[in-house]
């Protein structure tokens, strides 16, 4: 399982590549996968028939007790034939959906397969954090691909929604889950069923973890989100919606249900609630015009159907509740990609608009009353036996003296004659002649697309007839695991029973509706809307976002020196008081090791306060660098080369940023408003600097104990096989650090490029035509003229070092400085290379290795402009970034894979001819990734504040020059 797990990881990872190869044909392909663990799964069946379970386990954090624990019984099982299958026939269904022109193609298809495996490894999982991961991934997949149609404001509206309810649910449940793994002792959800824990903490536990459940399957107050999401594209929501992600509340309450369902709570929650969105939903979902719509809300009540019998309780309950639960992701999802036919055929959803469309796609009509009938609960369809299961079990306990099951059966009664009636007018809608309506033509797509939802549906038969000898066996299992005896088993015909009578009163109440539907939309007109929750959800968002305002008016009302003086009297008070309040002082103080120090020191505070003083933005940021360097120096001379070479390197990218930035600001500091409060603000400084100083002084006498720098020389040689402490403690004894560090830096990155990219970040910088055949030798007093360049002065017959130094006009050229870049990079690049694999046992690693590349593209940028950057490296810098975060977390993840802790190293050692000992460690892995991202980091900084400044520039000169040119010639007339 858990390689089926990483096959998911992988292949979803190169889905995006493939696609540029294979189009649409790439979604049969990775169908391929699901399908694999469909039949993977289907080999586990012998175990669970007999009532076994198949487990695997994985230590991951032992010190925790948690592990990659994952076991399949029979509930398991089911699930996982669900998401499998069900996610190979849509993905196969989107092969004939899609057109090779959708926009964002590949990501989509990489979102759904991974979707495919994460709900794969949430209905597997056993550790029950491990549980909540893949919970939570699922909110997060889903939010992408609700939102995959980024253009569209309703799509990203809709995602977020949907994201910020089941992530509300997530964190209640996430408490509870901590909750009941401390009170049980594991993180075994098989072992904390078994316990079945009775506390007042257990109940409060449990009662957060059906919080979780409700929100994830839309059950009432939390059912909104879900018609909202169906701006997705249709595969999303017959896989998301019908199928997977809102059965996953659904599968915890049916995994918790067997230790914990005599909980205080469970069962007025489970049932009140979900009484109550069954019948919401279906009383909505006959006001719908909108066929996805109708089956939306539809969906809700099934949901709520669902989660009052598998929350109810007991052998019957537990067998219907199996039952429909696999009946319900069969015609549901069916029934959404009929939906997305009909759309794709007819060009709407809207039934009003739809005439003839069964006598036209007859095999289609066909596919559709089968999934149709079978959500109405009609024989022979298996839709018919798992209803007929839930109403005996409802009926037997309200014999039995228990009053929730009268309860739950009136409400899962009135429900049901809702949903035949709905299902009724979803059918007629699509497929009736309308007299006052023009005939529908439909287009014709292909026999193929109904293949998936044709094979749903005849597993919908197959299913209901053979209900006794082929779904009974597999489903009993579970309902063996729940207290209390029962001896009702699934079959098609079970003589005539009150449930039958039942049945039929449902069929024929709700058929009399539809015939009456006139009637039922005026009654429904006569009902106030004055309860709805997407309207409270929308008003909680609108006064978070007043208090947000508020708040910050209130607090950041007088601009950055009032902000900066805030936080630092702030810290001054408290850090001040806490120093003084302080009794560790040092025995004595040595103010340096070597004069040298001192005067370093007061550079650096000659600088500090000239900075201050400076008028001039250029001025002022050399001086800020000038304490930068003399850090380096002080480093330098406490025996820290690393230190001293990262830290010159930082400074060195940091002034070019700076230069970058000032370059759209006026040249001089507050030439318009003079400084004010100055005295103040320079008593804020040197208090900040005195406490400073003071927590400097203090810092030195608190030790207590020895210090564990003593044990890094031991550790970096004998556990890291370095001897450079510096990068060992980097990349592999504290790696975690440094994986967090890098993370950030991606965020950083993003968030940089956001300020500039305003409405959408641009694909890499364009090559210059003929810059090709100038690197290879050929054409070298070829004349390159940059198109997008103004003027006849961008384009020079003088030689050119560099390849797209000829885009740039003559007097922003230095032929000095393209010489030395010429002659510079190249040596520059291998030795950042260098400083990368000497890391380990010498000054440098992937950190100053990928500052000095960095440095070095700086170079070609500030010599050549910014279509010398797109000639020095044509790569998209996001492309960088993520292989080098990619490189980083698989060497995170790799280790679980043999049996290690996370970000645990391997070393190969071996003699090399030429070479001697050599030792390689996964940690030079590790440090190529941090390397690539400090590479992706700059060129992104370079491609926002330099390349996208000079295009935004140049657009300017160029408008400017337009209106100049337009006002002389109104002049001249």
């Amino acid at each position: 399982m858990v390689l089926i797990l990483l096959a998911f990881f992988v292949v979803s990872c190169a889905t995006r590549l493939m696609t540029k190869w294979l189009s649409t044909r790439v979604f049969y392909l990775i169908s391929v996968l699901p399908f694999a663990a469909f039949a993977y799964t289907l080999t586990q069946t012998p175990v669970v028939l007999g009532g076994g379970a198949v487990t695997e386990s994985v230590p991951w954090i032992p010190q925790l007790g948690i592990s990659l624990s994952f076991r399949v019984d029979t509930l398991a099982w089911l699930l996982a034939l669900i998401v499998t299958g069900v996610g190979g026939l849509v993905l196969v269904y989107c092969a004939r959906y899609f057109t090779p022109d959708e926009p964002g193609l590949g990501r989509f298809a990489g979102l759904l397969l991974a979707f495919a495996g994460t709900m794969y490894g949430l209905v597997t999982a056993d550790d029950i954090l491990v549980m909540f991961m893949f919970w939570e991934v699922t909110s997060v997949l889903s939010y992408l691909l609700i939102g995959h149609y980024v253009d569209r404001k309703e799509s990203r509206g809709a995602a977020l929604q949907a994201l910020l309810v089941t992530t509300f649910g997530g964190l209640a449940m996430l408490v509870g889950v901590v909750m009941i793994a401390v009170q049980a002792g594991t993180t075994s959800m098989a072992s904390i069923i078994e316990q079945s824990l009775d506390s007042p903490a257990t109940t409060v536990a449990i009662l957060l973890l059906l919080v979780g459940a409700l929100s994830k399957s839309a059950i009432v107050p939390f059912h909104f989100w879900l018609p909202a999401a169906m701006a997705a594209p249709t595969p999303v929501s017959a896989y998301l919606h019908a199928a997977a992600m809102v059965k996953a509340g659904i599968y915890l309450v049916a995994r918790f249900a067997p230790g914990y369902v005599d909980t205080p709570g469970w069962t007025p929650v489970l049932v009140g609630l979900g009484v109550w969105a069954m019948l919401v939903g279906a009383w909505r979902s006959l006001r719908q015009y909108d066929l996805k719509l109708v089956l939306a809300y539809g969906t809700v009540s099934q949901l709520g159907f669902l989660m009052v019998i598998v929350g109810f309780g007991g052998h019957d309950a537990a067998l219907a509740g199996a039952a429909l639960l696999l009946a319900h992701a069969l015609y549901k999802a069916a029934l959404f990609l009929v939906v997305g036919i009909i759309d794709h055929r007819t060009g709407t959803r809207d039934w009003r608009k739809l005439s003839g469309v069964g006598r036209q796609s007859k095999m289609l009509a066909a596919i559709t009353l089968v999934a149709v009938t079978s959500m109405a609960g009609i024989p022979p369809l298996l839709g018919f036996v798992a209803k007929e299961a839930v109403f005996t079990a409802f009926l037997s306990a309200g014999l039995a003296g228990d009053p929730w099951g009268w309860i739950a059966l009136a409400g899962t009664v009135v429900g049901s004659i809702l949903t035949v009636a709905y299902s009724a007018r979803f059918f007629w809608g699509a497929f009736a002649t309308r007299k006052h309506v023009a005939q529908t033509k439909p287009s014709s797509d292909g026999w193929g697309i109904l293949i998936a939802p044709g094979i749903l549906s005849a597993a919908t038969i197959v299913f209901g007839v053979g209900a006794g000898p082929l779904l009974d066996p597999l489903l009993r299992p579970y309902a063996e695991t729940m207290p209390g005896q029962g001896d009702y088993h699934l079959a098609l015909w079970h003589g005539f029973e009150p449930a039958l009578a039942l049945s039929a009163l449902v069929v024929a109440v709700g058929l009399v509706m539809f015939w009456r539907r006139a009637w039922v939309a005026r009654t429904q007109d006569m009902v106030p809307a004055t309860l709805d929750a997407s309207r409270g959800y929308w008003l909680g968002v609108r006064l978070v976002d007043r208090l947000a305002a508020r708040t910050t008016i209130f607090a950041q009302r007088g601009g950055l020196p009032q902000y900066l003086s805030t936080i630092l009297i702030v810290y001054v008070l408290t850090v001040g008081a806490a120093s003084l309040l302080n009794r560790t002082w040092p025995d004595s103080i040595r103010p340096w090791d070597y004069p040298e120090q001192a005067l370093v020191a007061v550079a650096i505070a000659i600088a500090a306060i000239m900075a201050g003083q400076a008028r001039q933005r250029m001025s002022a940021v050399l001086l800020v660098g000038t304490t930068g360097f003399g850090m380096v120096a002080l480093f330098a001379m406490h025996g820290a080369p690393d230190l001293a070479l990262t830290q010159a390197l930082v400074e060195m990218v940091t002034l070019v940023v700076f230069v970058l930035v000032l370059r759209r600001l006026p040249t001089k500091i507050a030439q318009r408003n003079r400084p004010v409060k100055r005295l103040l603000r320079a008593s804020i400084g040197i208090a900040v600097g005195a406490v400073m100083a003071v927590v400097a002084v203090i810092a030195l006498g608190a030790r207590q104990a020895e210090s564990i720098g003593t044990e890094w020389p031991r550790l970096a040689f004998e556990e890291a096989h370095g001897r450079n402490i510096v990068n060992t403690v980097l990349v592999d004894i504290r790696a975690w650090d440094t994986m967090g560090e890098i993370a950030v830096l991606v965020v950083v990155a993003t968030g940089i490029a956001s300020l500039l990219f305003v409405t959408g970040r641009a694909g890499p910088i364009p090559r210059l035509v003929g810059a090709r055949q100038q690197r290879r030798g050929q054409n070298r007093r070829r004349v390159l003229v940059d198109p997008l360049a103004p003027g006849p002065e961008a384009s020079s017959s003088r030689m050119s070092w560099l390849l797209a130094g000829r885009a740039l006009a003559p007097d922003h050229r230095s032929v000095l400085l393209e010489v030395l870049v010429r002659l510079l990079f190249h040596p520059a690049i291998l030795v950042s290379i260098y400083f990368l694999f000497v890391g380990h046992n010498a000054p440098g690693g992937g950190f100053a290795g990928g500052l000095l590349a960095g440095l070095a593209l700086v170079a070609r940028y500030l010599a050549g402009g910014r279509y010398e950057l797109a000639e020095a490296i044509p790569i998209d810098a996001g492309k960088i970034l993520g292989a080098g975060i990619a490189l980083a977390a698989g060497c995170a993840v790799g280790s679980l894979f043999f049996g290690a802790e996370t970000l645990s190293s391997a070393y190969f050692e071996a003699d090399v001819i030429f070479f001697g000992a050599v030792s390689f460690g996964t940690s030079t892995i590790f440090d190529i990734g941090v390397y690539l991202v400090v590479v992706g980091l700059v060129l992104d900084i370079l491609r926002s504040l330099g390349a996208e400044i000079d295009r935004q520039q140049e657009e300017a000169n160029l408008s400017e020059e337009s209106r100049d040119e337009f006002s002389e010639s109104e002049v001249a007339r």
